[in-house]
């Protein structure tokens, strides 16, 4: 595994990954900071996964509103949180959604194993690629802002780059 770093307007982020994909990009002090990352990692700035998404965030921060899809992701969790980091991606830039609306996706796709917003609050939480996978973009039901394992202020910064009215 290799590890870059980024220096953004949140502060320094860690990029983790292999040429399989990028699993992980926290932002420094964060809850859970490089939860998946192996204990033996090289530092490799010039791997090609990480040039190109530093290149994405440099867009990001510059309001350019970068597509995910245009980057191999290769997060680590489980079935359940996959699933959950999944449906985040589909979240558009500039629009949030709430942990029981995805849970209510998720049970509608299972149909009928119900799914609780507690769960998808676990897994939310748990997001090794931030930004990326906006887990930002989550909110709570009645619309307040709740956890980020960066801190609240970080995800206020992000909506209203975003331009999301709080």
């Amino acid at each position: 595994m290799y590890f870059s770093y980024y220096e953004s307007p949140l502060g320094r982020m860690l990029l983790g990954g292999t040429e399989e994909g990028l699993s992980g990009l926290w932002i420094s002090e964060q809850k859970y900071y490089a939860a998946t990352m192996d204990e033996e990692m090289t530092q490799r700035d010039d791997l090609p996964l990480f040039e190109q998404t530093k290149k994405w965030l440099d867009r990001y921060f510059n309001k350019e509103q970068p597509d995910p899809k245009e980057l191999k992701l290769d997060p680590k969790g489980t079935d359940f949180r996959k699933t959950v980091w999944d449906i985040l991606l589909k979240i558009p830039y500039g629009r949030t959604t709430s942990y029981g609306a995805i849970a209510k996706s998720i049970t509608e796709s299972r149909k009928g194993s119900k799914t609780s917003a507690r769960a998808v609050g676990g897994a939310v939480g748990h997001n090794p690629i931030s930004i990326i996978i906006p887990c930002h973009r989550v909110v709570g039901s009645d619309g307040s802002l709740t956890g980020f394992a960066s801190g609240l202020d970080k995800k206020v910064w992000l909506l209203k780059h975003e331009d999301v009215i709080l």
